[in-house]
């Protein structure tokens, strides 16, 4: 592919694409030269059984047979959007119940703000320094970093932020407050973990003052952490759940769900409380589909803790000075911004694929595919390795 070609697409970013893509199976890419790389981000949590699947593969191909799009959300009922809401519920606690499928992850936290607008009669959102939620309206009035928006203010009014693992400022949450919102693992500031402590108060402080607790797992759900969603981990349940990035398997969706009570006032006052065209598409959701069962498959959860650890074990080195962890979720610190640029860059010379955080530049991300080859986990690693040795 020639790189003139490029001149038509847009760019957000000041810097050119660092790779040209023609091909991707498992967890390798393949550039224009016919270069290899071995896949360690997964497309930031997207990819989260490799690329081109057989079993999702084959699911988007035979729907796509069928049809693709018949009308909008909710009008008629299609076999797939149907199956994919059966599966995923069948996983989650009773009182997510209800799955209402959306085009992505950042939609279905914009549907959350007016859902939690519209069960409580209340305007104000708290949500939690560090987070990234999006970069629609909404999303991004919840999101922390005044760099990215302050370009597109106003945003949404009444919105403020709470400190992390901070349980004075639980104060903030009162009568007044509609709903909370947090990644139940901090994605883009560098996988930030709660404290248990500190999330059981801030379910209890929800509950008091009537407020609906959200929780953002686009990027950490789907098993990224060693269970089927993050809040596993800590013994209790949000109000509402968002999903998106990897419930597709490649494939655009985003997902809202909670109870069938909370959800269905979006059926009145007004009726089409949230409208989408592509919401629920069959041939999206007949990926989402094959994903959710690939998900439960016997020792998958399994694999993912033990991959973690030994991931975590192998980043033993001076140029690290620190790591956060939750199953197959890796942020690496160094010391410098630019000794992360300079490792991504050795890494991809050496057919490694590395990413960076973009609220924690002096970090980098690791996140392969769930199934990714024990063989080939290792070489990556022995090549990182070889990399930070590297750095000056």
């Amino acid at each position: 592919m020639n790189k003139n070609i490029s001149s038509s697409l847009a760019a957000t970013s000041q810097h050119e694409a660092e790779l040209q893509i023609v091909a991707a199976k498992g967890s390798i890419l393949v550039d224009s030269e016919g270069k290899e790389y071995i896949d360690l981000i997964s497309g930031v949590c997207v990819n989260n059984f490799g690329h081109q699947h057989p079993e999702i593969v084959r699911s988007i191909r035979t729907q796509a047979e069928k049809f693709a799009h018949v009308m909008v959300y909710g009008e008629y009922l299609l076999e797939p959007t149907v199956l994919a809401a059966n599966e995923l519920t069948s996983i989650l606690p009773e009182s997510l119940n209800t799955c209402y499928f959306v085009n992505s992850g950042t939609e279905a936290n914009e549907a959350a703000i007016k859902l939690c607008k519209r069960h409580t009669g209340r305007n104000r959102i708290i949500a939690v320094r560090g987070a990234y939620h999006g970069s629609t309206n909404g999303s991004l009035s919840i999101s922390d970093h005044e760099s990215r928006k302050s370009a597109f203010r106003p945003l949404l009014p009444d919105v403020h932020f709470i400190d992390w693992n901070d349980e004075k400022d639980l104060l903030k949450i009162d009568e007044q407050c509609a709903g909370v919102f947090l990644e139940t693992i901090q994605g883009d500031a560098g996988v930030r973990i709660p404290d248990a402590s500190w999330l059981k108060a801030l379910r209890q402080k929800c509950s008091d003052v009537g407020a609906l607790l959200v929780f953002d797992e686009i990027q950490c759900g789907i098993g990224r952490t060693g269970k089927y969603f993050a809040f596993e981990h800590f013994d209790l349940k949000p109000d509402v759940l968002t999903l998106g990035k990897a419930l597709g398997g490649g494939m655009p969706i985003g997902a809202l769900l909670a109870s069938k009570e909370i959800l269905d006032d979006f059926r009145r006052d007004p009726i089409l409380g949230h409208i989408t065209t592509f919401g629920g598409n069959a041939v999206v959701c007949a990926a989402a589909l094959a994903v959710l069962k690939l998900l439960q498959k016997p020792g998958l959860l399994e694999g993912v803790q033990e991959k973690g650890k030994w991931m975590k074990e192998q980043l033993v080195h001076p140029k690290i000075k620190g790591v956060r962890a939750i199953g197959m979720m890796l942020a690496v610190d160094l010391e410098r911004e630019a000794d992360v640029d300079h490792l991504i860059q050795s890494c991809m010379k050496n057919g490694i694929s590395l990413f960076r955080f973009l609220s924690r530049p002096q970090s980098f991300r690791i996140a392969p595919a769930l199934n990714i080859d024990e063989e080939l986990l290792a070489e990556a690693f022995a090549k990182l390795k070889a990399a930070l040795d590297e750095l000056k």
